[in-house]
C-alpha cells in the first residue's frame, strides 16, 4: 500500500471514530437534559399527554396563591398533595405525656396489631420516632413526663371541663362548634360518587341531604348558646381549585405507580384528588387556622352496595380517628398528625364525646350498630361500644381537634329513602306504619340531644 493510500485510510478511520465519539457525547447530553425514562411505565401518547398537560400549566400561577398551589410531584413516603411535616411543631409537648398514656393510645387506639413498633422506640425517658421513611437515621426524640401532671397540653380546643361559663338556659354557651356537612353535592354528587338512583325516583345526593341538616342543626345549636360555623354553606366545594388544578400531581402518581397515564386517566385521578384529598385539606386549613373549635361534628349518611334495589336492614355507627394501617402509619405525614393527636389527647374527649352522641342517636333513631369484621385490618372496636369505631379517615385526622363524625341511615335503605323522598316537614306524618318527624329533623334532634346530655355534666 503506497503511502498515500495509507494516509487516507487512516485519516476516514479517524473521520469514523470522531463520529462515533460525537454520537455518543450527543446522546448522553440528551439524556441528561431529559428527564429519565422508567422502564415499563406505560405512557400513552406521549404528544397527547404533553398538549394535555399544557392545558393547566400556568393555573396555578394566575389563580391560585403560589404558597397554596397543587404540588406537581407524586412522593410515595407522603400522602397524596401533603407536604414534608415540621417535628419541631412537637417541641411544645415535650414532658408532657407519660410513656404509659402514650405506648396505651397508640397499641389500643391509633395501630393494629402493635405496628407503631416499627416506628417508635420507647424507654423510660423517652420515645425515638422516626421521621423520615426514606432515611430510618433521621429520629425525633419525645421525652416524657416524670410524674403525671393536670397541666393542660398546648392545643386550641377546650374539653367539656374547661368550659367556664354555664347558663342553664344554654347548656352550649361559649362552646365552639364547625359543622362539616360531608361531600359536596349538588352537579358534584357524580364525580363524588354519592348519589343514588331508584327507579323514578328523584336522585338522592349525599351533599344536599347533609347540607340540609347542617342548616337545620346550626340554627337549633345557637338557640343553646354555641357559636356555630358551617364548612361550606352551598352546593359547591370550599376548594377553590379544580380539576385541572391536579393533573401534573395525577400524571406524576400514575408514572410512578406504572399505571397507565393517558388524558383519561389523568382526569379521573384528577377528580378524585379533588374531591376526596383537596377537598378535606381546604376544609381542614381552615378548621386548624381560622375556626379553632371546640369539636366538629362531621354530617353523613351512609349507604350498601351500589345495588339500585332497596335494602331492608339498616344501621348507625360512629368513627372514631385511629386503625391506622401499616401503609398509612409509613406515610410520613400521617405519623405526624398521629402523634399530634396522641399528645393533645384528642381521642379521650373524642370517646366521651362519641358515646353520648351514640347513646342519643339511637334512642331517637333506633338503628341498628354497623359491625365491621373483627379482624378487619381497617378498625378498631372503641371501648366494647358497638356503635363506636376508630378507623383513619382524611377529616377525622386532618381536623385537630375533637371530631364527632356520624354516618347513620342508608340512603339506599327501605326506610330511610321513603323518608328522604318526603323532604323536611314540621310535625309528625304518617309513614312506614308510625307517626315519624322529618329524617332531617330526626338527625338534628338526635345530635343535639348527645351534646346538651354531655355538656351539662361538665363541671
Amino acid at each position: 500500500m503506497s503511502a498515500k493510500k495509507q494516509k487516507s485510510y487512516a485519516l476516514e478511520v479517524t473521520l469514523v471514530v470522531l463520529a462515533i465519539v460525537c454520537a455518543f457525547v450527543t446522546q448522553t447530553v440528551i439524556k441528561n437534559a431529559n428527564p429519565p425514562e422508567v422502564e415499563n411505565i406505560p405512557t400513552g401518547d406521549k404528544v397527547a399527554i404533553e398538549e394535555f398537560l399544557a392545558e393547566a400549566q400556568g393555573v396555578e400561577e394566575t389563580v391560585i396563591k403560589k404558597e397554596d398551589a397543587v404540588p406537581r410531584e407524586y412522593h410515595p413516603h407522603l400522602s397524596d398533595l401533603a407536604s414534608e411535616p415540621d417535628w419541631t411543631q412537637l417541641d411544645q409537648f415535650q414532658y408532657t405525656i407519660s410513656r404509659e398514656d402514650f405506648e396505651r393510645e397508640l397499641e389500643e387506639v391509633y395501630t393494629i396489631n402493635g405496628k407503631w413498633k416499627d416506628w417508635v422506640t420507647t424507654t423510660d425517658e423517652s420515645a425515638l420516632i422516626r421521621m423520615s421513611a426514606a432515611d430510618g437515621t433521621k429520629l425525633y426524640e419525645l421525652f416524657f413526663a416524670s410524674e403525671v401532671k393536670n397541666e393542660r397540653p398546648p392545643k386550641y380546643w377546650r374539653n367539656r371541663d374547661e368550659l367556664i361559663v354555664q347558663e342553664p338556659n344554654k347548656p352550649l354557651l361559649g362552646l365552639r362548634i364547625v359543622i362539616d356537612p360531608g361531600h359536596i353535592g349538588g352537579k358534584y354528587a357524580k364525580v363524588e360518587e354519592r348519589e343514588f338512583f331508584h327507579k323514578d325516583s328523584p336522585p338522592v345526593k349525599e351533599g344536599n341531604l347533609t347540607l340540609k341538616v347542617a342548616k337545620l342543626l346550626a340554627k337549633q345549636l345557637e338557640t343553646l348558646g354555641a357559636q356555630v360555623t358551617l364548612t361550606r354553606e352551598y352546593l359547591k366545594p370550599v376548594n377553590n381549585k379544580r380539576t385541572e388544578d391536579y393533573h401534573h400531581f395525577a400524571y406524576s402518581k400514575l408514572r410512578k405507580k406504572n399505571l397507565w397515564a393517558t388524558p383519561l386517566s389523568i382526569t379521573k385521578a384528577s377528580e378524585k384528588l379533588f374531591y376526596r384529598k383537596g377537598e378535606i385539606r381546604e376544609r381542614a386549613k381552615h378548621i386548624n387556622n381560622d375556626y379553632r373549635p371546640d369539636l366538629v361534628l362531621c354530617l353523613h349518611f351512609n349507604a350498601g352496595s351500589k345495588s339500585e334495589e332497596l335494602i331492608q336492614d339498616e344501621h348507625f355507627h360512629m368513627i372514631l380517628n385511629g386503625a391506622y394501617m401499616d401503609g398509612e402509619v409509613a406515610k410520613d405525614d400521617q405519623r405526624f398528625m398521629m402523634m399530634q393527636r396522641v399528645l393533645q389527647r384528642i381521642h379521650p374527649e373524642e370517646a366521651r364525646l362519641s358515646a353520648y352522641a351514640a347513646d342519643a342517636f339511637t334512642a331517637h333513631t333506633g338503628l341498628k350498630p354497623y359491625q365491621y369484621d373483627p379482624n378487619s385490618k381497617r378498625a378498631l372496636n372503641v371501648d366494647k361500644n358497638p356503635y363506636l369505631w376508630a378507623r383513619n379517615l382524611a377529616a377525622n385526622r386532618s381536623y385537630l381537634c375533637p371530631v364527632v363524625f356520624y354516618e347513620p341511615y342508608l340512603m339506599n335503605g327501605a326506610d330511610s329513602h321513603a323518608r328522604i323522598m318526603q323532604g323536611d316537614y314540621e310535625g309528625l306524618r304518617y309513614l312506614n306504619g308510625m307517626l315519624r318527624p322529618s329524617i332531617f329533623r330526626e338527625y338534628v334532634n338526635a345530635v343535639t340531644d348527645g351534646l346538651v346530655t354531655y355538656y351539662a355534666n361538665r363541671k
